[in-house]
């Protein structure tokens, strides 16, 4: 006989038997903690770590238990808690508690109230103690003032710089705003097709918030006045891109061919054309961005994202058919407007797309078949976008 993992049975004993004998060990292993608990209040008091090779207790458990500091001070501040604790301290060395839900309840449990917390402990998970814990915990001025200030973000290259990480640390409240805000972006954000969703390799809820948080710095970005402090410089070098190597953004990180492209498109971002020595051989200005005028006639006549079924208008751009790095012209006929999500099929996942005579705009995968999806934008009585001809003049 063997089991799931192809191995096979040893034991003769019966799922019950087995079963009691996990629970008779897990009891061995409890009353274990409890007696070690009651050592530690004991070393404690004749301040092993104060005598010892460590500054204090805690630092002292870490050290010779082989755990984390933060998990030997839980363990130090336990065993002191259990010396008046009597109740508790009994319920580990029965097994009747784990260790686990002892250490939560050890924290605001009193003995006048410990038999009420037991009963109640064996019917909730550690989460939930640990939760009521952290309501509980009466904190002074001074570390209140401290978890506001300690707060940060740090971000980081890494993969050789193709990839870009970013954490962030904030007192909770402060925290469930940025969450929050986030959410409600990432619920307008256009949807890409379920088989380039999955490319990205995280769980398409993960990739939908790194979406919204990316579109809240972008909203926040585009407005900016000041062109210098708000555009993204990238040194192009000319034999790089013949090899189809990546460039490197200024201030660090690589940008592979494909992402250059995507960014070229649109403004902010302006690129440095340097030959084998570093030296600039050209810079790329934000010439190649629509006139205003020309963006309010493109908004009227495509509405919102060509792409089937988008429509999106808070998020879309305009992008050039045949690609202003190649050569096209910023020019009505060679825009349509695309949001920036379904702008990076294009770009980085080999989409294309064509704009007919008659102003409709046909999406292909990348295996040349053509994409077909539900409702899109507003259109008119002939089938086709909002629009009047390209040379149409539309005054706001």
């Amino acid at each position: 006989m063997c089991s799931r993992t192809g191995f096979p049975v040893v034991d003769a004993r019966t799922d019950d038997e087995i079963a009691e004998a996990i629970f008779r060990a897990n009891a061995r292993a409890c009353a274990a903690h409890a007696d070690m608990l009651r050592l530690l209040a004991e070393a404690d008091r004749r301040e092993f770590g104060e005598r010892t090779e460590a500054q204090d207790m805690a630092a002292w458990v870490g050290i010779n238990l082989g755990i984390s500091w933060w998990q030997a001070d839980r363990l130090v501040k336990t065993a002191r808690a259990l010396e008046s604790l009597p109740l508790l301290r009994s319920a580990l060395a029965t097994g009747e508690l784990g260790i686990e839900k002892v250490v939560e309840l050890s924290r605001f449990a009193t003995p006048e109230e410990e038999e009420l917390l037991i009963s109640w402990a064996r019917n909730v998970p550690p989460g939930r103690i640990r939760e009521e814990g952290d309501l509980r915990a009466k904190r002074s001025r001074e570390e209140s003032a401290d978890i506001s200030r300690e707060r940060s973000v740090r971000w980081r290259y890494h993969d050789e710089g193709r990839r870009f990480a970013l954490s962030a640390d904030y007192p909770a409240a402060e925290g469930a705003v940025l969450a929050q805000a986030i959410e409600l972006v990432r619920g307008t954000l256009p949807k890409l097709p379920e088989d380039v969703e999955s490319c990205t390799g995280a769980p398409a809820e993960d990739a939908s918030r790194a979406n919204g948080l990316l579109a809240l710095a972008t909203e926040r970005v585009a407005p900016e006045s000041d062109a210098g402090r708000a555009t993204v410089v990238i040194h192009v070098r000319a034999d790089a891109v013949a090899r189809g190597e990546g460039s490197r953004i200024e201030g660090g990180g690589i940008a592979g061919p494909e992402t250059v492209d995507r960014l070229l498109c649109h403004a902010r971002v302006q690129a440095v054309l340097e030959d084998g020595s570093g030296n600039a051989v050209r810079m790329t200005t934000a010439a190649h961005d629509p006139t205003p005028t020309m963006m309010r006639q493109l908004r009227y006549r495509d509405v919102g994202c060509t792409f089937p079924g988008c429509g999106s208008k808070r998020y879309s751009i305009a992008h050039h058919i045949a690609w202003w790095g190649l050569g096209g012209p910023t020019e009505l006929g060679n825009l349509v407007l695309v949001c920036k999500w379904h702008h990076h099929l294009v770009h980085d996942f080999g989409w294309s797309l064509t704009r007919r005579a008659d102003g409709e705009v046909r999406w292909y995968r990348p295996d040349g078949r053509r994409f077909r999806a539900g409702p899109g934008p507003p259109r008119d009585g002939r089938g086709s976008p909002r629009a009047g001809p390209d040379r149409q003049l539309v005054v706001a």
